[in-house]
């Protein structure tokens, strides 16, 4: 929602409120580096009232996250009574069943089939008997006081990299296995 003000200031600064189902966000559209990101976790309460700006939507964080208030204004009024009623759902509701970003199920090992996952039935064995395996990288690498080289347009890749020593290829820099 864009046109909200935060009452922080004396004169309010103009910015966009963002509410999500876990949070609200406000940034300032001036300075992105005044902002505010708030989880329902972490808010008190939230109610609308008088303030030296006139009615505003105000939200109160919990006192372990700092016991902020913060006053928000919107216009119309009609606008702010949506946003509060908005804010207020989705505060009851995530207060009563939390979103922590994992879930986990208990289940008794008793009712599960037995299962080695340990076991690895197929797989291919790769034997380096050259000792080649990063040996091309490490032999690229391995240059006398590594002096600079001049870039060059590389088609593949779409971008500018050094020219490569002589006798390498992208691919065999790139390949962790040498074909």
């Amino acid at each position: 929602m864009h046109g909200v003000f935060n009452l922080s200031s004396d004169q309010g600064s103009l910015g966009t409120f963002i509410v999500t189902n876990v949070r609200f966000v406000w940034f300032a559209d001036m300075n992105e580096g005044f902002n505010v990101s708030l989880p329902y976790l972490q808010v008190e309460s939230i109610c609308i009232r008088e303030s030296k700006f006139g009615i505003a939507l105000v939200i109160t964080s919990t006192e372990s996250s700092g016991g902020f208030i913060l006053g928000f204004k919107v216009d119309p009024e009609e606008k702010m009574k949506t946003l509060y009623k908005e804010l207020t759902s989705l505060h009851t509701i995530y207060s009563s069943k939390p979103i922590f970003g994992v879930e986990y199920k208990w289940c008794s090992s008793k009712n599960l089939p037995e299962q080695n996952h340990n076991l690895v039935e197929d797989f291919d064995a790769v034997e380096d008997t050259k000792n080649e395996i990063g040996n091309t990288i490490a032999a690229y690498l391995a240059d006398e006081g590594h002096k600079d080289r001049p870039p060059v347009y590389n088609n593949e890749l779409g971008l500018a990299i050094e020219t490569l020593k002589e006798g390498y290829t992208l691919q065999k820099l790139w390949e962790v296995i040498p074909s």
